[in-house]
Formats: structure tokens, C-alpha cells, sequence
């Protein structure tokens, strides 16, 4: 069931990610992250130049899932184009049938591999979300009429709930819903109670909130995400059981189906984020009989 399907049948929402690889092998992307969730997921997110670094674009990730009989998700940050550039993609996107698009700010340039790269940032991630609305009503953002029919964007946006101040968040993320996004994919999640305190401030905006997995790799990884991305802080009693697993991988399932079964009954569906561990997300699932 594709995204905009599965959220209009109030069905709790799936959804997975794939990255492009920095090259031109788009179909090893597909074989060696996709495929093992096809089926089980809503949709396939495919990043946008994640972190700043120079890769393949999300557009061609996209266009790859589809003739590969996947749905998939566009991610588009607003660092690297203008308004124009925005709004071309957009309208190019759906034409090809990609009309499901996260819309994001975007890491700035010195956090990647070019960090001369001079940003952009002409909108933010709500003037994007509002474009999409805008494209979907048949103008663009000059009010200048499209000529045929008119795209079926469904936007979506993101929020961190473990940020600090919260209020910050949740007042963006009100804005983004008034601007038109669908669906809300979260930053990285790994205190259920966290997250229930996040869920009873928000209340209901009336657009599904998937709360956002990220599955440990290491003990080393988890310590670099608490001292280096904002908002996200994973317990010392997981990394602990990382750091003393006799298996990685195995002990991560269990983490992970543990913050599941936490994080279920709070939300409305789970947004992995694998770092090319989609096998994994499927043991999960599996797991939790989802």
C-alpha cells in the first residue's frame, strides 16, 4: 500500500529509507536495501544529499524504486536550490508519478565533504511545504498559472521531539501542518516516555505522527549521536548492552523491538532509518507483528 493510500485509510504507516550511493550503481541501492522491504513498508524515502555529502539525487533514487515497482518517498532540502530550481523538481518529480515529498531545511555545507559549497536556503522547510500546496492549487509561487492539470503533492515534514527547548518544535511543526504537510516522520526516538511527553503536547494536529527509528550499530555510534545530534539522546543502559553484546546485530533487534512496542501505541506508524540495515527493520517487524 503506498504512503498516501495507507494514511487515507488511517492504517498505522511504515515507512523506511534508502540512500544513493555516491556514484552512478542506483541499482545496488535497490538490491541491497530496498528490496528486502518490499511489501512490508508504506514507502521508501529516499535521501537527499544527507549530511551535506555529494551523492546521487534523491530524484534518480526515486525514479529507480518506481520502475522497480516501489514507492517511493522524495526528500528535498531547501539548502542547495532556489525557488525556481524548488519548484521545477516538484512539478518534474510528479510528473514521473513521485508526488509523496519530505520536505526539509536541510544540513548546512560545513557539516559535509564539500563544506566550500556555497547554501542556498531561499526557502525554509514551511515556504516548501507551502509551495507544494501552492503547485497542487495550479500556480506557482509567482501566481503565474501551470498549464494542464495540476500536480497531487502530498508533503510531509519532520520534528524532533527530543529537542531542548520543545516548545520551538512544536510551534514549527504547527506551522508546517497549516501550510499543508500530511505526515510527520520524527527525528530519532529512544525514550518512550520522552516521546509520550512530546505526544501529550502536540495533541492532535490531525496529520499522522511516525515516530522516528534509528537502529544502534555500536556502542561508539550511539555515544557520537548523543554528543553530536541535537535532540536525540539514546539512555547509558542501551549503550551498555551495546557495548557488551556478544551480538551487535542481535542485540540491536532487541533494542529496537523493545522501543517499538514503547513507542506503538503513542503514534500513528515508525519511520526507520537503517543506515543500510533494512534486513534488520524486517526481523523487527516480524517480531513485533506489524
Amino acid at each position: 500500500m503506498a504512503l498516501r493510500e495507507a494514511i487515507a485509510a488511517g492504517k498505522f504507516v511504515l515507512t523506511t529509507e534508502v540512500a544513493p550511493p555516491k556514484g552512478i550503481h542506483l541499482d545496488h541501492m535497490i538490491e541491497a536495501e530496498a528490496e528486502s522491504c518490499r511489501g512490508r513498508v508504506d514507502g521508501f524515502n529516499v535521501t537527499d544529499l544527507q549530511s551535506a555529502a555529494m551523492r546521487a539525487s534523491s530524484f534518480a533514487g526515486c525514479l529507480k524504486l518506481k520502475q522497480a515497482g516501489l514507492d517511493p518517498v522524495l526528500q528535498m532540502v531547501c539548502r542547495d536550490r532556489n525557488r525556481l530550481s524548488l519548484q521545477s523538481e516538484l512539478i518534474s518529480a510528479a510528473a514521473f508519478g513521485i508526488d509523496e515529498v519530505l520536505c526539509l531545511t536541510g544540513d548546512y555545507t560545513t557539516l559535509g565533504d564539500h563544506p566550500d559549497a556555497k547554501p542556498v536556503f531561499d526557502l525554509d522547510s514551511v515556504q516548501l511545504i507551502h509551495t507544494c500546496t501552492r503547485l497542487n492549487e495550479g500556480f506557482d509561487l509567482a501566481d503565474n498559472e501551470l498549464e494542464g492539470p495540476a500536480p497531487t503533492i502530498l508533503p510531509g515534514c519532520v520534528v524532533n521531539p527530543g529537542a531542548n527547548p520543545l516548545e520551538p518544535q512544536i510551534m514549527k511543526l504547527r506551522k508546517k501542518v497549516a501550510a499543508g504537510a500530511k505526515f510527520v516522520q520524527t527525528q530519532a526516538v529512544y525514550d518512550p516516555e520522552l516521546f509520550a511527553n512530546f505526544m501529550s503536547q502536540v495533541g492532535d494536529i490531525g496529520v499522522p505522527i511516525m515516530a522516528g527509528i534509528v537502529m544502534l550499530k555500536s556502542a561508539g555510534m550511539a555515544r557520537y549521536m548523543n554528543k553530536n545530534v541535537a535532540g536525540v539522546t539514546v539512555p547509558d543502559a542501551m549503550i551498555q548492552r551495546m557495548k557488551s553484546a556478544e551480538s551487535k546485530v542481535a542485540t540491536s533487534i532487541e533494542i529496537t523491538v523493545e522501543l517499538v512496542k514503547g513507542l506503538q501505541p503513542l503514534c500513528q506508524g515508525l519511520h526507520f532509518m537503517p543506515l543500510g540495515w533494512n534486513q534488520h527493520v524486517v526481523t523487527v517487524l516480524d517480531e513485533c507483528g506489524l
